[in-house]
């Protein structure tokens, strides 16, 4: 990739990708950053060599893609300042939320992109949905796809609706397993291990897991119950889940993110 990139906002996803295009051989001189927040400039210049500005200008007219990473909430404000000076790139948004049809409108193109990663693009292991507009071209798309690389999987979906259940599923996602390592090392703790001995099992636990679902052409519910044993401790521990209707609460707490993201979309979102 020779292209010249530009980053609106620079804060820990923004920094994930640049991590990854710079360990793929993408020069900080490539690579513009639009940050206002003096701490988050200073960072990004001590960890990629990088010279963020602190507000657009005239600089931004040599993006040949410019990446959207800032908040919802201050999204339209941001495209005021940048669109007069981005007409001719491509744009990338990977915040949540805010649909392709009002950032279309704001920064005046249909070239127009909008991904959900989750943190885990932090260290390369992320997973990316995608979604292009119509006016995005097939070698826009494979240059997407060659960016999101550099941070882990990617998918392309058919219908911008989905980035919702992707949201859902994926960008949420590791808080709800962050969430079941709390509970497994506190139980651990609360049996006498140590936190120390009760966290390394925990994580061992879900990476191990997780590559075995990954490396297995059996769906998750087979695996499952493969590890239950009749009469075993597995199955009580799974049979006492079941009591509590486990699977339908987090179920429906995937459905609570899914609504949250169409409510910044209609709060955030309106053109």
């Amino acid at each position: 990739m020779t292209h010249r990139i530009a980053f609106i906002g620079g804060g820990n996803m923004a920094s994930a990708i640049i991590g990854g295009l710079i360990e793929n051989d993408i020069l900080p001189s490539q690579i513009d950053v639009v940050e206002p927040l003096a701490e988050a400039r200073d960072k990004l210049q001590s960890t990629f060599g990088l010279q963020p500005r602190s507000e657009a200008g005239p600089f931004l007219t040599q993006a040949d893609l410019v990446v959207w990473a800032v908040k919802p909430q201050t999204f339209k404000q941001a495209t005021l300042a940048v669109a007069p000076f981005t007409a001719n790139a491509l744009h990338l948004s990977v915040a949540a939320g805010i649909p392709s049809t009002s950032i279309a409108h704001w920064l005046g193109t249909e070239r127009v992109v909008r991904a959900m990663p989750n943190t885990p693009a932090l260290i390369g292991k992320g997973i990316t949905g995608l979604f292009a507009r119509s006016g995005t071209t097939s070698a826009d798309k494979d240059w997407i796809a060659q960016v999101m690389a550099t941070t882990g999987e990617f998918l392309w979906l058919a219908t911008e609706d989905l980035l919702d259940a992707v949201i859902a599923i994926s960008g949420s996602g590791p808080a709800y397993l962050f969430y079941l390592m709390e509970a497994m090392t506190t139980a651990g703790t609360e049996m006498g291990l140590t936190h120390e001995q009760a966290h390394q099992l925990t994580v061992a636990t879900f990476i191990g897991a997780g590559e075995l679902a990954k490396s297995s052409d059996e769906p998750p519910k087979v695996l499952r119950q493969r590890v239950c044993s009749k009469g075993g401790t597995t199955l009580a521990a799974i049979a006492s889940m079941e009591d509590d209707d486990m699977q339908a609460l987090l179920i429906n707490a995937m459905y609570a993110a899914r609504k949250r993201a169409k409510e910044l979309s209609e709060e955030f979102g309106s053109a």
